[in-house]
C-alpha cells in the first residue's frame, strides 16, 4: 500500500484529503505544520509521495520542500503543493525547491486522484 504524507494547518482540509486518499486505497499520514512533518521525515517516515499546502505558519510548503529533499531517501519523492495561490512566481519558487507539481484550493476530489495516480503509479 503507498503511504502519503498529507501537511496541512487546516484540520479540515487534512480530514477531507484523508477521507478521499485513504477511500482509495492509501494509507496516510498527517501533519499540521511543515515543523511536524520535518520532524517526521527526519526520524524515519519515508512516505512515497508528500501533499503539502504553501501557508501554515513559520515554516511554507516550499521550505518544508526544499529541506524535505536533502532528508536521505527523499530526494526522489513526489512532492505535490495544495495551495490557493495561482501566482506564477509562487509556482515557480516551489518547482526550484523542489515541487513536483500544483494543485489550487478547493481541490475537487477527482482532480486530486488523478494528479496523486499520474504522480504515483501503482507499479
Amino acid at each position: 500500500m503507498k503511504r502519503i504524507l498529507i501537511i496541512d494547518d487546516s484540520a479540515t482540509i487534512l480530514l477531507s484529503m484523508e477521507g478521499v486518499l485513504a477511500k482509495a486505497g492509501y494509507a496516510i499520514d498527517k501533519a499540521s505544520s511543515g515543523e511536524q512533518a520535518l520532524t517526521m521525515l527526519n526520524d524515519g517516515l519515508r512516505p512515497d509521495l508528500i501533499i503539502t499546502d504553501l501557508y501554515m505558519g513559520a515554516m511554507t510548503g516550499t521550505d518544508l520542500i526544499r529541506l524535505a529533499r536533502q532528508v536521505t531517501g527523499l530526494r526522489f519523492t513526489p512532492m505535490l503543493m495544495v495551495t490557493t495561490e495561482s501566482q506564477q512566481d509562487k509556482r515557480i519558487d516551489a518547482k526550484t525547491a523542489g515541487a513536483t507539481g500544483w494543485l489550487v484550493k478547493p481541490v475537487a476530489p477527482a482532480a486530486l486522484l488523478q494528479v496523486v495516480r499520474q504522480v504515483l503509479p501503482e507499479r
